[in-house]
């Protein structure tokens, strides 16, 4: 098997079970491993470490893939782990009635570069290292054991596996393929499912506690739904018993299938209690302040500003702004939901800069709660980069 060889002093964080190698930190390689080749990973001094996945194109050169020198990386080793997964999962799945839920957190499940989602009887993985790819096929045939009812559908269509020195690519890896819209269960509300179109895997399913926790803030409250894809948070505003939602996106075929949404459960979005507003959010935000509208509840869960530590002014520049004129549109007392998907961004870098956006709106802000990434999204001890979703309740005067 072919291996590199560590730089001297290098190894520490290997020793931490970090599932990192980045190419900075390698001294030398023994043969002529291929993009995603199963490779051995040793010390300075020559000690066996790891085995992991070789990546020529990206600056992490491996990801490991086990720390025990008697496992071998077959299809038996991608059915442990996602056995393993599963049956950490089982209280979560219980405990909410899921039909939907993130079954492979990546390295967080000790599978690099591998996202799972399970939406009913469809297991959708984004497969985004090139060891991934390289282990597909042992990945799917793991799959199908332990699931042999589902069928399995790939959305690798993200730009980051350019990185890797692979294409985008999606289709059906085992079975059929989905139907237009998928239906799942989440907390005893049904919500559906765009696999093939939808962002990600086809939905947020991170956002399902703090989905939850949002139906105390809403009972008989204006609420406006900023970046609201396909509504998730206007049903639990909805189910909470608000007095009308106002869902905002920039996409009218996630609106529609937001409107869809609120049918499929039954609520009665006639007399504008529901409204779906194709917009860009930033504009609408500022005419709502320009013409004096003012609301009980503003959610805030924009996508990721921040995608490189290159961009993380700029996108803290964004959050700023976007809160600000939140803040600056609720009424005194009002609540402010607000939340980043962006990992490169802190929990306490995010207070400060909801902070300041409450100095530029000139309110006073006062967190009230924290919110981040539901229960089936777990954070490896070895890998804190795994934590990635924070968020506020805010009582804004």
């Amino acid at each position: 098997m072919p291996a590199i060889h560590l730089a001297k002093g290098r190894d520490k964080s290997v020793r931490r079970k970090h599932p990192w190698i980045f190419s900075r930190g390698i001294d030398r390689i023994d043969g002529d491993p291929q993009l995603g080749e199963t490779i051995d990973v040793l010390s300075h001094k020559g000690e066996w470490l790891a085995r992991a996945a070789y990546s020529p194109h990206s600056q992490i050169r491996a990801r490991i893939w086990t720390f025990d020198k008697n496992e071998a990386v077959n299809a038996q080793f991608f059915e442990k782990r996602i056995r393993d997964a599963y049956l950490i999962r089982q209280e979560t799945i219980a405990r909410s009635n899921l039909t939907g839920f993130r079954l492979i957190a990546a390295e967080s499940d000790g599978l690099p570069g591998i996202t799972i989602d399970k939406y009913d009887s469809f297991l959708v993985c984004q497969l985004l290292s090139a060891g991934a790819e390289y282990q597909k096929d042992a990945l799917v045939q793991a799959l199908i054991a332990v699931f042999p009812d589902c069928n399995v559908y790939e959305r690798s269509d993200v730009a980051v596996r350019k990185k890797e020195g692979l294409e985008e690519r999606t289709g059906v890896l085992h079975g059929q393929s989905p139907d237009e819209l998928q239906s799942i269960n989440e907390n005893d509300l049904k919500i559906l499912v765009d696999i093939k179109q939808g962002h990600k895997t086809g939905f947020y399913l991170d956002q399902r506690d703090s989905r939850l926790e949002s139906m105390k803030y809403v009972n008989n409250k204006e609420v406006l739904n900023c970046f609201s894809y396909t509504g998730a948070f206007g049903l639990y505003a909805l189910k909470g018993e608000a007095k009308r939602v106002i869902n905002v996106d920039v996409s009218q075929p996630a609106l529609d299938i937001a409107k869809q949404n609120a049918l499929a459960n039954n609520f009665d979005i006639s007399k504008k209690r529901a409204v779906f507003l194709n917009a860009d959010v930033f504009q609408v935000l500022r005419e709502y302040r320009d013409q004096g509208t003012q609301f009980d509840v503003v959610i805030m869960d924009p996508p990721k500003f921040v995608s490189s530590k290159q961009n993380l002014t700029s996108g803290a520049k964004g959050y700023k702004d976007i809160n600000m004129l939140a803040m600056q549109i609720l009424k005194p007392g009002g609540t402010l939901l607000t939340y980043s998907c962006s990992g490169l961004m802190d929990a306490n870098l995010f207070q400060k800069i909801i902070a300041d956006a409450a100095l530029d709106a000139n309110r006073s802000v006062k967190f009230v709660e924290r919110f981040e990434q539901a229960a089936d999204h777990v954070t490896d001890s070895a890998y804190p980069e795994g934590f990635y979703l924070k968020g506020f309740a805010c009582k804004v005067l």
